[in-house]
């Protein structure tokens, strides 16, 4: 069975509703309202991947687009690495484990009490909330799967998504996809790839069985479980759509959280054709989730500017942690290992933002920023707002207008159990310990301005440098809480 692709659909309609009505929304001169806010959020996407970070394999318009017509950030970083404290920092604009959100729970443990942001953090979207804007999030939450953490009891208007981890695009029979899954055996009992012919593939390459990302994860609505049959990255753009159609009249916010390029690892027929020229099975699945996020992107688009609202949005563009290379291929090159590390290759992301009227076309930024600057930028930047006080992230747009010749961020901080990481004045010392390792490992140190992929510790040579990053990680250390869970 081949499945239909709506999103060329939602690019088509919105395109000629753009180019043959010129009655159907008055264009907004970017000052008469405050600016809606949208946030592109995707899913493990490694910083090497899009078109416009040096990729020529997969391409991506849509999202480059944003870039050429705003800014792309070079040195662009999240709160963690990996899903959970990642988002926990980019919706309360700080370091999360300043309220003990550390770790990444997953499977059972996002049902736990206790197990979530908690409700005392003032999220963006409670902020502009209360300020009169209109709030959604669409796709994935991770921030808790009980009832204490639904978004929206942390400010959000309208949910249309899921709570945990991850979750299948499409459910078995798998209709309409190939599908590749991690297994401890294959179904002779050996170990490698088995390519079946009815479009499931089993690779043991992992060491492990595909998580149970759909127990009790049910698609919802608000608060009810809803039954959903399309693709789910078109879902959730279907939904985006809608919302911004529905909304266009009024501020509004929109969290996007895509769980694409997230596994498990299921490409879309049509997508799958489109790269029938890879070889790689793995790499081919990979690339077609990416094709399909990028025309998600462009529907989204589409749809502003059909609406009439492309220079009253500020939209960003990022990924919530580097990509797992070896599980999905995403790769984060130059930079230094992946997902779940404090290396480069686990925190520094693709990110990007448009403004139109508002911030210079065709910019590269290579100063560092944070997932934090989301919260304050949007904050700062909306009608009769003020920013909660413990926001740590800043107003990005003076730096973007020449206005503000600084440097957004002199010292960025991470801790994740024995893992930590302090980027400080272009340097950056990294320790990879367990969780439970935190005085065993070593201290590692990098001249960021030199050696972008860190292969040149520097530890031995430059004493006095590590012992300076050091002793501002352990007083920034100090100030943070013990993890929750």
């Amino acid at each position: 069975m081949t499945r239909s692709n709506p999103l060329i659909a939602l690019l088509l309609t919105a395109t000629m509703a753009v180019s043959s009505s010129t009655e159907a929304k008055p264009q907004l001169d970017g000052t008469s309202r405050s600016p809606n806010i949208i946030v592109l959020f995707a899913d493990d996407l490694g910083y090497g991947e899009l078109s416009c970070q040096g990729n020529p394999e997969i391409p991506t318009p849509y999202i480059d687009s944003i870039a050429t017509n705003g800014v792309r950030f070079t040195a662009g970083y999240v709160a963690g690495p990996n899903c959970s404290p990642s988002r926990a920092g980019l919706l309360t604009g700080r370091i999360p484990n300043r309220f003990g959100y550390e770790f990444n729970p997953t499977g059972p443990l996002n049902e736990r009490l206790g197990f979530g942001l908690p409700v005392k953090e003032i999220t963006i979207a409670e902020t502009l909330q209360n300020a009169g804007y209109t709030t959604g999030l669409i796709g994935k939450w991770h921030q808790g799967g009980t009832a204490d953490y639904h978004p929206h009891r942390h400010g959000f208007d309208e949910f249309f998504g899921f709570l945990h981890e991850g979750h299948y695009f499409v459910p078995p029979p798998y209709e309409g996809v190939t599908t590749m899954l991690r297994r401890k055996s294959l179904p002779d009992g050996g170990e490698g790839r088995w390519v079946g012919n009815k479009g499931l593939i089993y690779t043991t390459h992992m060491g492990n069985n595909e998580p149970d990302y759909d127990a009790d994860n049910p698609i919802m609505r608000g608060g009810q479980p809803v039954v959903e049959t399309e693709y789910l990255t078109d879902a959730l753009t279907r939904e985006a759509v809608d919302f911004i159609d529905r909304h266009d009249d009024k501020p509004f916010f929109l969290y996007l959280a895509y769980n694409a390029v997230h596994s498990p690892l299921q490409g879309a027929d049509i997508y799958m054709k489109k790269f029938a020229h890879i070889e790689d099975i793995h790499r081919r699945i990979f690339a077609a989730m990416l094709s399909n996020l990028d025309d998600s992107v462009g529907a989204v688009m589409a749809q502003l500017r059909k609406s009439g609202l492309e220079e009253n949005t500020l939209v960003f563009f990022l990924s919530d942690n580097g990509g797992p290379t070896r599980e999905l291929t995403s790769s984060n090159l130059p930079l230094r290992g992946g997902k779940g590390m404090m290396y480069e290759g686990g925190l520094r992301i693709p990110f990007m933002a448009q403004w139109k009227g508002k911030i210079p076309p065709g910019q590269v930024y290579d100063k560092a920023v944070s997932s934090f600057d989301i919260y304050a930028t949007a904050v700062a930047n909306s009608k009769g707002i003020k920013a909660p006080k413990q926001i740590e992230g800043v107003d990005l747009i003076p730096y973007l207008t020449g206005k503000d010749s600084g440097t957004p961020h002199k010292t960025l901080f991470w801790r994740q159990g024995g893992k930590a990481g302090l980027r400080h004045a272009g340097w950056k010392a990294v320790r990879m310990g367990g969780r439970k390792a935190q005085g065993r490992a070593q201290w590692e140190l990098y001249d960021l301005s030199k050696d972008l992929s860190e292969e040149n510790n520097v530890a031995k040579a430059r004493p006095e440098r590590l012992a300076e990053l050091v002793s501002i990680w352990e007083k920034m250390n100090g100030e943070m809480s013990e993890p929750l869970f």
